[in-house]
């Protein structure tokens, strides 16, 4: 099965994405998508449309997975980070795929065994569980990866259905 992450964002949206089978992750590719600041929201959402399809195509992943918003006080930011997240999902349905969608607490449940793990201890696992030598940068590429192995550890439950 092959299991895209996605670490949605305005400015830098991270993607992951892996191949699970017989309980084992193998990392295929990761990255980000950036849009340039200073540009007009809806262009940079636009860009991010169009990124995600062209994604979705190269990779032609049997599941999505994404990571839910997490607001903190600067509601200004979660407004276009919940924009740039609609147009990833939008992207996914015109592809016909329906997302699962997850908290940070279960991401870091899924991938450390503690739901309250600090960022860095999620990124070392990530990098374990996939046997990689290094862990992946950007950060947000590294939290693609850890939602990618969220939905591999969960088993895409009807519950974390969007």
């Amino acid at each position: 099965m092959v299991i895209l992450g996605i670490d949605p964002g305005y400015a830098t949206v991270g993607y992951g994405a892996i191949e699970y089978v017989r309980g084992k992750a193998r990392m295929l590719t990761y990255g980000v998508i950036t849009t340039q600041p200073g540009r007009h929201i809806s262009l940079r959402l636009a860009e991010i449309f169009r990124d995600m399809r062209t994604l979705l195509d190269q990779v032609r992943p049997d599941a999505v997975s994404i990571e839910e918003l997490f607001f903190n006080t600067n509601i200004t930011t979660g407004i276009q980070v919940a924009q740039a997240r609609g147009v990833i999902l939008l992207a996914c349905a015109e592809r016909g795929i329906t997302p699962f969608e997850y908290t940070p607490l279960q991401v870091k449940q899924a991938v450390v065994g503690y739901g309250r793990a600090e960022k860095k201890q999620v990124m070392e696992m990530t990098r374990t569980l996939l046997g990689l030598e290094q862990i992946p940068r950007p950060d947000d590429a590294a939290d693609a990866l850890a939602v990618a192995i969220c939905h591999a550890h969960t088993g895409g439950s009807p519950l974390s259905r969007l």
